[in-house]
């Protein structure tokens, strides 16, 4: 057994366990793969992980001491003065909480059961008292990220929705709008000189969560059935093991 991959979890993280909760993360397994979510979730197969950004995990660390810096102060942060934003980092009791993996934001959906959760970066508080979710994003491109415009960009908008319905479900009241922190590290430089300078821009982004109740159900009847779903046919993963079945 690989020391870095076990493919069964235990018992008590499996749907039915009392450990297991449905992630943001894993809402978006389920619409990419319902085959790939059953396993992972109902049998406790879970996926090959891929490899853990440290780089970006440094930089949302590093954004969260920041912003919190002026949290505490009760003042806007540079980006925000730049970009006119009627908004603060926003003081609420529970950001600490709303924050921590395997914590998170969490409610339980009146209709299925499930309870639902997922790990804000930030929150900021326009001064009518709306709640803004904030994302923070990082990457290394050649220009900086301006829009949200790829297919793939459709899985950051999604998580966005998510957020929004989870913190309306704890009885905030949540702007529509909210804003991706978008970390560019620059690849035009002549030297590293142990530094890496970002282009860091502000993306607006207004979110429309009338699609996540509706998913949950689907997941609910995914979850109770005895019946292993069809593979996405844009799976790489369910794609990988059927051409090595064939050749096996």
């Amino acid at each position: 057994m690989s020391q870095f991959y076990n493919p069964k979890r235990s018992r008590n993280w499996n749907y039915g366990g009392a450990k297991w909760k449905l992630s943001r993360s894993k809402i978006d397994l389920f619409l990419e793969c319902p085959r790939c979510f059953y396993l992972d979730n109902k049998l406790g197969l879970k996926r090959v992980p891929g490899f853990p950004f440290a780089l970006n995990s440094a930089v949302d660390f590093l954004l969260k001491q920041e912003f919190d810096t002026h949290r505490v102060q009760g003042t806007k942060h540079p980006l925000q003065e730049e970009y006119g934003i009627d908004a603060v980092p926003a003081q609420h009791p529970n950001i600490d909480t709303w924050r921590e993996n395997f914590e998170g934001v969490t409610c339980i959906h009146h209709d299925t059961g499930l309870t639902v959760s997922g790990a804000i970066d930030d929150l900021w508080m326009t001064s009518s008292g709306e709640y803004i979710v904030v994302d923070y994003k990082a990457t290394a491109k050649e220009a900086p990220v301006t829009d949200l415009d790829q297919a793939w960009h459709d899985g950051y908008k999604r998580q966005m929705e998510v957020y929004q319905w989870l913190l309306r479900h704890n009885d905030l009241a949540v702007s529509d709008t909210g804003y991706f922190v978008y970390c560019t590290g620059k690849m035009d430089r002549h030297a590293f000189d142990k530094v890496i300078e970002f282009d860091v821009v502000l993306i607006s982004y207004t979110g429309k969560d009338d699609w996540v109740d509706s998913t949950l159900h689907d997941v609910k009847t995914c979850l109770e059935s005895d019946t292993i779903p069809a593979a996405s046919p844009d799976c790489d993963h369910c794609t990988y093991w059927y051409a090595r079945k064939d050749i096996e």
